[in-house]
């Protein structure tokens, strides 16, 4: 359980110090949209690493609670809330790190390679409609997270 709460703190907590304390940083310290870009770019890679491996850890830790109940080796339960908003954590991660974070990495190089005000205009506007929806997965992760921590410590309340 305190791997799985330590998880949490990592998921939750990570997203937080970069949107709050990384990313105003960055865009005050280094000058260039195209150096912070980058930066940022890799600061996120490195997020979404941490990501997987809380991932697993929630997983292995529920299934192992679960293990546990299903042989009466424990007083506790697992409410289908908790199965639900891992399994939605787990969605959202894998969309984000799998399929959108790259094609956006990929649409943030380009735009900073292009050439002429013009392709460079429109190679942005194709990053930033695509970066639109992976921030507010970021947010709703991040959200369901709070969620899942909270069904976890209420859990410890005895009813």
């Amino acid at each position: 359980m305190t791997c799985e709460l330590l998880a949490l703190a990592v998921w939750i907590g990570g997203l937080l110090v970069l949107v709050a304390a990384v990313i105003p940083a960055v865009f005050n310290t280094f000058g260039g949209q195209d150096t912070g870009g980058f930066f940022l770019t890799r600061a996120f890679d490195g997020y979404n690493r941490l990501v997987l491996g809380s991932a697993a850890i929630l997983t292995a830790g529920l299934l192992w609670r679960a293990w546990l109940v299903q042989r009466g080796l424990t007083d506790g339960e697992i409410t289908r809330t908790e199965w639900l908003l891992l399994g939605a954590m787990l969605l959202t991660a894998g969309i984000i790190t799998f399929v959108l974070h790259p094609q956006a990495a990929a649409l943030q190089a380009q735009a900073f390679a292009s050439k002429g005000e013009e392709a460079r205009k429109a190679a942005f506007e194709a990053f930033f409609q695509l970066h639109k929806p992976v921030r507010a997965l970021y947010i709703v992760n991040v959200g369901l997270g709070i969620a899942l921590l909270t069904v976890r410590v209420r859990s410890w309340v005895p009813r």
